[in-house]
Parts: structure tokens; C-alpha cells; sequence
């Protein structure tokens, strides 16, 4: 199982008055860490760097990148890679933006605060597992929409659409592991009537 960020998230820290703003972002393929990457130039353009990695994929089938961006060489995007590859994650993108404080941090000293600005944002990344997701659709009446709701929950199901005229008309995505019990429980509150639609099916992120 592919374990992968839920969420983008933000972290800050001054390393001798230079100050690093890692931020980091879910992507599920190279051109989604790229637009990541040309997003935090944009908005950082007067920054002194702006240092980027992202591991696409795991294990054995994974695509890697870095750059030091100006950075001397190996200082800054290699030690930020190593730690996205540590983390046990993949699909993540990160961008460590610096501002230089007018102070030299040497070779040493620009490895541990890249180092360390990745560490921070990896940490406070809440993580998810991408899982096979089925789309179900499926009508019912009123009356039944509460229990449905309930069941749902019990399920690890997520209502992604809804539309309410004569009767509801749902869309439900729903880890394909789960699919059939949620299916049982739909006919167990319906006497059997409610059945859900196969539409399609999908990877996504499940958070942990």
C-alpha cells in the first residue's frame, strides 16, 4: 500500500537569520509536482532559493528529482530528497524556499537546515493511503436519506454528489474493499430495494 500526503502543509524555520519556508504538496504524477513547484516560485519570486524534490510513486517503480537551485552543489536538494525518501511516503512534492539572513552557513550548515526544514514539513504532513475507490450511484427516497447517511459512515464511504427533486439521487465513492458491505447495508435499511450503481472506479487518497 502506497502511503502519500493528504493534504499540502506549510512549515517555517530561521537557521542563522536565514529564514526557510518548506512547503510541501500531494502529486500524483511528475507534471502535478511540477505545476507545485512553479506555483511556490510564483509566489516566493524574490526569494534567494527556491529548492525543489518530489519522489512520484514507491518502493522499486518510484521517479525521483532534485535541485539545488543556486544552492553550492549537494547542499540543499540531495539532503531534501533524502529526507522525502525517508519519510515512507510517496506522491509528495517539496519546495524549501529560502531567504538569505546575511549570514554564510558553509557546506555543513546548508545541509542541516535543508535537512531540517523538509523534516519539519514531512512531520507535520497528515498522511493517507492511496486505495482503489468505487463510484456508486443510486436513487432513493426521503425517508431513507438519514439512514443512509449513517451507513455510509459505517462504511467509510464518502457522499461526493447529491441532488434532491422528486427523490435523492446520490454519488458515493467508496474503498472498493468496502464496497459490498456497504452495498449489504443499503439492502439490510431497505429491505433489499436500495442498490447502489457501479460507475467507475479510481485511485485516491484515504486518510489515515
Amino acid at each position: 500500500m502506497l502511503i502519500v500526503p493528504y493534504e499540502p502543509v506549510r512549515r517555517e524555520c530561521v537557521v542563522v537569520n536565514s529564514r526557510f519556508i518548506a512547503s510541501l504538496a500531494p502529486a500524483d504524477g511528475v507534471e502535478e509536482a511540477r505545476a507545485h513547484i512553479a506555483r511556490v516560485r510564483a509566489e516566493f519570486p524574490d526569494a534567494t532559493h527556491n529548492v525543489p524534490a518530489f519522489v512520484i510513486g514507491g518502493g522499486n517503480s518510484s521517479t525521483e528529482f532534485c535541485s539545488d537551485d543556486g544552492e553550492p552543489s549537494g547542499t540543499s536538494g540531495r539532503p531534501l530528497l533524502a529526507v522525502l525518501k525517508g519519510s515512507g511516503m510517496g506522491n509528495l512534492v517539496v519546495v524549501v524556499t529560502r531567504y538569505f539572513g546575511g549570514t554564510l552557513l558553509g557546506t555543513g550548515g546548508l545541509v542541516k537546515a535543508y535537512t531540517e526544514a523538509g523534516r519539519l514539513v514531512v512531520e507535520a504532513a497528515r498522511r493517507a493511503a492511496m486505495v482503489e475507490t468505487h463510484r456508486l450511484e443510486l436513487d432513493l427516497p426521503y425517508h431513507f436519506f438519514d439512514r443512509l447517511r449513517i451507513v455510509a459512515a459505517e462504511c467509510g464511504a464518502e457522499i461526493v454528489a447529491e441532488d434532491f427533486a422528486e427523490s435523492v439521487r446520490l454519488a458515493v465513492e467508496v474503498a472498493g474493499g468496502d464496497a459490498e458491505r456497504f452495498q449489504a447495508r443499503l439492502g439490510e435499511i431497505s429491505s433489499g430495494s436500495l442498490r447502489g450503481r457501479f460507475v467507475s472506479k479510481r485511485m485516491a487518497r484515504r486518510p489515515l
